[in-house]
């Protein structure tokens, strides 16, 4: 009676905190505050809110014949265009008519600025000290005119910037070198140069209650589905956070599943990745300062899928694409086959060969499963190191390291040879995947399924593969089954699935993805090309 009774009061306790929630964000909105018509006001108003920022440059000049109009120039030092912003001033002082400054019809003076000085960027007329303030830190240039109250938003910004480069997450052969950077407009130009559509629509809003992040929503119109669009926008417009600094915050905050290893959320830094899905029906989400792009839905085939599959002929895609297949049950169950065997099952192994791994195990003091546990923490040691280590050091670690401390760990008689080949043969099938998030979802899974061959063997190998199936036959991205086209089975999707077909036979999309425009190839689809008769 005591426990349930306090069970309740602490239930009331987090109802009643919930519901004052809603009320202490109301209470936090920022007001906006209007412009005084004031420049000296206006000015002492941005210095306030923004501490006297070291980085706030303010300009006075006098502008008009006889010089009687005073106009402010606020930026932020650094995150403006040098170049764009002498234009703009020389255009306000050097070449603005006297009908310019005081024109003979009731247009006040900001708008006469607007149309007949300000020839550069895009140019915005604001009325509060908020968004003056945003603008301002976003890299804009604004212009505060005396006895006005009203002010210009001109976007001249030109920070320092990362130039265009090769991903390093995601190399190939055959293909564009061309990567995304740091830079919302660079890489929205980086989807816009591949698809050169006037239904290719980018939808921006602003994330994150500090940060004022600027998010784009991207997609096809006419072949993305509305649904899964209005659902993306939906999501979004629900994060109420502080900040956003990276794709990463917003993957975690609008994916279906919390729970699960794997990714349900696609991320990557190829532009013709992403143009790829959006074509097929998806949404592409775009975050400024990361170098990652975000498409839904997302289903756990694409991350078995590259880029240089469509890049070279079917067949050897299709090889390629079995062979990630492979590196996926080798980096997933090689160790757990290891313990299983030596632990339960040792009549399954040929006696040569059995004889073989019992004598070098003669002097190993651990049991299979603490033995592989130790070599595979020391190579996701090795792993973490070579990553954080700057790049010629941190390869020379992770390389020499695991060949020196495998060969010390041998001679020592705390690991077997067979137990090195097996983990490094795991470490290298781990690195065929082209996502990243997916490699690092089965390094997880990995040790799971080693306790359970540890403790029941094979039986528990199969008891862990039967609850992945059953985990991954629940998961949902953006309300797509995650395994789909497999399950649930769509006979037409499987062209691209486990072989890649011919592109001439590909003439569809995504069925669950994409229900209106499903056909992409117009010509007759049961055809393949015809061949030329030699005279």
């Amino acid at each position: 009676m005591p426990g349930r009774l306090a069970f309740r009061t602490l239930k009331n306790l987090f109802r009643k905190t919930s519901n004052n929630e809603p009320a202490s964000q109301t209470s936090q909105q920022e007001v906006p505050e209007k412009l005084d018509s004031s420049l000296d006001h206006n000015i002492a108003k941005v210095k306030q809110a923004l501490g006297n920022s070291a980085d706030l440059v303010i300009r006075i000049i006098q502008i008009g014949p006889l010089n009687d109009v005073k106009v402010g120039v606020l930026f932020t030092d650094g995150m403006i265009n040098t170049a764009a912003l002498q234009d703009l001033m020389d255009s306000l002082i050097n070449k603005m008519r006297p009908n310019d400054i005081h024109p003979s019809d009731n247009t006040n003076i900001v708008t006469a600025i607007r149309k007949n000085a300000v020839t550069v960027g895009e140019v915005e007329q604001i009325n509060d000290v908020n968004t003056l303030i945003t603008n301002v830190l976003s890299g804009h240039a604004a212009l505060l005119i005396d006895n006005e109250s009203q002010a210009l938003s001109v976007r001249i910004s030109g920070p320092e910037k990362r130039g265009v480069e090769e991903p390093q997450s995601a190399t190939l052969i055959k293909g564009p070198r061309d990567g995304f950077t740091e830079t919302l407009s660079t890489n929205t130009s980086l989807l816009r140069r591949r698809i050169r559509s006037s239904n290719f629509w980018l939808e921006s809003k602003e994330i994150g209650r500090v940060t004022k992040t600027k998010v784009v929503v991207a997609y096809i119109k006419g072949i993305a589905n509305e649904d899964v669009i209005k659902e993306v926008h939906e999501r979004l417009d629900k994060i109420n956070i502080d900040a956003i600094l990276e794709t990463g915050y917003i993957e975690e905050l609008i994916q279906d599943e919390t729970y699960t290893p794997f990714p349900t959320v696609f991320s990557t830094e190829r532009p013709d990745t992403v143009a790829g899905k959006l074509l097929e029906g998806r949404v592409a989400i775009l975050v400024d300062g990361s170098p990652f792009v975000l498409v839904v839905p997302s289903l756990i085939i694409e991350f078995f899928q590259a880029s240089e599959d469509y890049y070279q002929r079917a067949d050897i895609a299709t090889f390629l694409r079995l062979l990630r297949f492979l590196c996926f049950f080798i980096a997933l169950l090689a160790p757990s086959f290891y313990i299983a065997i030596l632990t339960y099952h040792q009549e399954m192994l040929p006696t040569t060969l059995l004889i073989s791994i019992a004598a070098q195990r003669e002097g190993v003091p651990f049991p299979a499963f603490f033995e592989a546990l130790i070599m595979e923490l020391t190579f996701e040691i090795l792993r973490e190191a070579g990553v954080r280590m700057p790049r010629a050091v941190g390869q020379a670690i992770s390389i020499v390291g695991a060949l020196v401390l495998g060969q010390a760990a041998v001679q020592a008689g705390i690991v077997s040879n067979a137990l090195v080949i097996v983990v490094a043969l795991t470490a290298i099938a781990n690195f065929c995947f082209p996502s990243i998030n997916l490699a690092t979802s089965i390094r997880l899974i990995r040790f799971g399924m080693m306790f359970l061959a540890a403790a029941f063997g094979f039986i528990g190998v199969l008891f862990g593969i039967i609850a992945l199936c059953i985990h991954l036959s629940t998961l949902r991205s953006f309300g797509i089954p995650y395994t789909a086209p497999v399950a649930p089975f769509i006979l037409q999707d499987q062209k691209d699935v486990f072989f890649r077909l011919p592109l001439w036979s590909m003439f569809s999309r995504p069925r669950l993805i994409n229900q209106d425009n499903i056909i992409r190839e117009q010509t007759n689809p049961t055809s393949k090309p015809k061949r030329q008769n030699r005279k």
